[in-house]
């Protein structure tokens, strides 16, 4: 069971089948025309011989059934396509939304709620002692319990709220629209009573409880990691509390934003000492409490680990997902193109639009591993650079030209403002251009039609300094100092433009650095433009050119 989901774009991979379908749907009834004109001109050329004719029918039919052979594939590849990206958004016990899906609603959400000023309420909710009915009831037992908890929480909401497994026994639940901070204090109530009803699990009957942490947007954030962690830090409040309780964030003193786990229900806890002497069990006494002391101390050390190795596993499970989203929609592209070409000799007209195609997805696949193995090799220190003499205004001349087409689709201006001299630099031509590539296809993406984009270069000393900036979308203060991480992808901005990985400004950072160089970035705030500042060492035209270094 499961609350229907706000709009939200289209797959980018189902947008795809369905545009190369309609150009194939197009092709057909094109060559059915011909077809058509064909049989009529074989009717009136009677200078032919019967022979002849049917051969010439024969491959027109080939043709015919090649093209809509191809349609009927592509038909089935997007219904299966279809399939794969329903399957992959929900979790797999529970069948409710997954943490990509929600995160991707979410997004949407705080987009459409900041546009109307509307508010909306977060919900973390973390079932009490479910560690309990796994350790006396088996994990199947468990699993029934989240299912029944699942399917309470989509009663007690309403049809346009979304209800999440966040992950194990917590579970995210978004009010999509609230007027007030009782709304959010209604549903909780419902869902406590839906859990508190008794239900029989094999020979048992349980009654379940839960602790609910409430974050309302955008008094408490308008991110929504922030609001996440903020409604994380309430529901471990209410989790102190004990039995079933609720907080908002508002009502957590900042000091105990930072969850401090309880000890866990298995603590060993202090025996009994036997009789002794006044004079033995002072001593004994003391250092029993202190190794049970250590004892508890060890054991909320290794929660905060295990709390901490989740929550990155977490990160990387969903940043795989995402790779394997963008990864997936060129491959369908070409897979679906390369299935038409292979189907006859006779799509001779349809190869010049196949081979567009597999082209521009294989471009774009290419920055996507690239991206993706370049910071593979930053993690594994293996990235290196192999130095010569770049004239960086040939490089930004060439870049430019390559990032053009891109710009002027977007009826973006570009102005670029580059000294008369030149400036030669010992550092490695395919990486800095990738630098710079990678710079002025973020700013375009991030900017809308008819924006301005600048790219300027100027010597500051011993060093030359690249700035690009942009009229776009802009940067949160919050996100400044975590732009450059891998996989970051403010909210805003992804709404704006949720393609890529979240790859590219770290993959200019490292490259920055591999130089010796330094990269910052400058923002006043969303919707106000980004401002990014490349320093590297100047080489002089008279100095030797330095060798290939990491």
């Amino acid at each position: 069971m499961n609350t229907p989901a706000p709009p939200h774009d289209p797959d980018p991979a189902a947008t795809s089948a369905t545009l190369l379908l309609a150009e194939l749907r197009a092709e057909a009834e094109q060559t059915r025309v011909v077809l058509a004109q064909v049989h009529a001109r074989l009717a009136a050329a009677t200078h032919l011989d019967a022979g002849h004719v049917a051969d010439i029918l024969e491959a027109n039919e080939q043709l015919v059934i090649a093209v809509l052979q191809a349609k009927t594939d592509a038909e089935g590849a997007m219904r299966a396509l279809m399939e794969v990206s329903r399957v992959a958004e929900l979790d797999a016990l529970t069948q409710l939304p997954n943490r990509l899906l929600f995160l991707d609603r979410f997004t949407q959400a705080i987009a459409g709620k900041r546009r109307r000023q509307a508010r909306m309420a977060l919900l973390f909710l973390d079932l009490n002692h479910f560690k309990q009915i796994n350790d006396t009831l088996g994990h199947a037992m468990g699993d029934e319990v989240l299912k029944l908890a699942a399917r309470c929480m989509v009663e007690s909401v309403r049809a346009s709220d979304t209800v999440s497994r966040h992950g194990g026994d917590e579970f995210l639940i978004l009010l999509d629209e609230v007027a007030q901070a009782s709304d959010a204090v209604v549903i909780a109530d419902k869902i406590h009573l839906a859990l508190a009803r008794p239900a029989r699990f094999g020979e048992q009957v349980l009654s379940l409880t839960a602790s609910i942490g409430i974050a309302l947007f955008p008094d408490d954030g308008d991110e929504v990691y922030t609001l996440i962690d903020r409604a994380d830090a309430a529901m471990y409040r209410a989790k102190r509390l004990g039995h079933s309780h609720f907080m908002f964030f508002d009502q957590c003193s900042f000091a105990d934003v930072a969850p401090q786990p309880a000890p866990p229900d298995s603590m060993p806890r202090p025996t009994p000492l036997s009789a002794h002497t006044p004079g033995e069990q002072d001593p004994r006494h003391a250092q029993l409490q202190e190794a049970n002391e250590q004892l508890l101390l060890s054991a909320l050390d290794a929660r905060d680990s295990q709390t901490s190795a989740e929550r990155a596993l977490q990160r990387h499970t969903e940043n795989m997902a995402r790779a394997v989203h963008e990864l997936r929609s060129p491959l369908m592209s070409i897979r679906t193109a390369s299935a038409v070409m292979s189907r006859s000799d006779s799509l001779e007209p349809l190869l010049p639009r196949m081979n567009a195609v597999i082209e521009r997805q294989v471009a774009q696949l290419s920055r996507l591993v690239g991206d993706l193995l370049d910071v593979s090799r930053v993690n594994g220190g293996k990235l290196r650079v192999e130095r010569q003499s770049v004239d960086m205004k040939l490089l930004i001349d060439e870049v430019t030209e390559s990032c053009r087409p891109a710009i002027d689709n977007r009826q973006q201006q570009l102005v670029i403002q580059v000294p008369t001299e030149a400036l030669v630099l010992s550092g490695d031509a395919m990486r800095l251009a990738q630098v710079l590539r990678n710079l002025l296809d973020n700013a375009s993406k991030y900017t809308p039609p008819s924006g301005l984009i600048t790219l300027t270069m100027e010597p500051l000393g011993d060093s030359v300094v690249l700035t690009m900036r942009d009229s776009g979308v802009g940067v949160s203060p919050r996100m400044l100092s975590h732009i450059f991480e891998p996989f970051v992808q403010e909210a805003h901005a992804a709404a704006f433009n949720g393609s890529g990985l979240g790859l590219g400004l770290t993959v200019v950072r490292e490259l920055v650095a591999a130089h010796g160089g330094s990269v910052a970035v400058h923002s006043e705030g969303p919707g106000r433009g980004s401002e990014f500042t490349v320093t590297l060492p100047l080489r002089h035209p008279n100095a030797a050119s330095a060798p290939g270094v990491p």
